[in-house]
């Protein structure tokens, strides 16, 4: 370790105690937001199969997938908030959610900009609602919209640039449907589980 980092290490160890004092639940629900896509393979996979679905359609797409999904989710999102859907198989739709994401990569389906827009948009609303019924207790609810809303962009850029990779290394998008399969083949298995 360089001197430089061993001065960080006391840094990293204060923030964690100042922290276990009272009115820090605006950075709490944050960094819960934060992590919340991280936590469960079908949230990953799901944003990280929008940015690659979108980086295989190109163009307009490239915005258009993920802006639609952080739209929706944030929109879903409020809806768990408020307790709207609680009773729905929000996991079981979200796992369908992911298998459709992943059929469409695999079978790099071209269904046109409503369609794909529309299919993007309806798997976020279930990501959000069950996003915003796991609001932990204490915390900021905006600020925890917002730390999910900054991970859900995050992995569309992930998959985006898996989508560059790919379509790079091979000079197809080849891999990107065999990734798209695999996501398929998870959402299915997380489905019936």
């Amino acid at each position: 370790m360089t001197r430089k980092m061993w001065f960080g290490v006391p840094a990293l160890l204060a923030s964690g105690a100042a922290m276990a004092h009272g009115g820090h639940d605006h950075m709490h629900g944050f960094i819960a937001g934060l992590a919340h896509p991280f936590g469960g393979l079908d949230h990953l996979l799901a944003m990280l199969g929008v940015g690659l679905f979108a980086g295989m359609l190109g163009g307009s797409s490239r915005l258009r997938l993920p802006l639609a999904f952080v739209a929706a989710m944030t929109l879903g999102a409020v809806a768990g908030l408020a307790g709207i859907g609680s009773g729905a198989p929000t996991e079981q739709l979200i796992a369908l959610g992911v298998l459709a994401i992943g059929l469409a990569i695999a079978f790099a389906i071209r269904a046109g900009p409503v369609l794909t827009t529309a299919l993007v948009a309806a798997g976020a609303l279930f990501h959000g609602q069950a996003h915003g019924a796991e609001l932990p207790a204490q915390a900021d609810a905006l600020a925890y919209v917002a730390g999910f809303v900054l991970s859900t962009a995050a992995l569309h850029v992930g998959g985006l640039a898996l989508a560059a990779a790919l379509r790079t290394a091979r000079n197809d998008l080849g891999a990107a449907r065999g990734v798209g399969g695999a996501i398929a083949i998870a959402g299915l298995v997380l489905a019936l589980v």
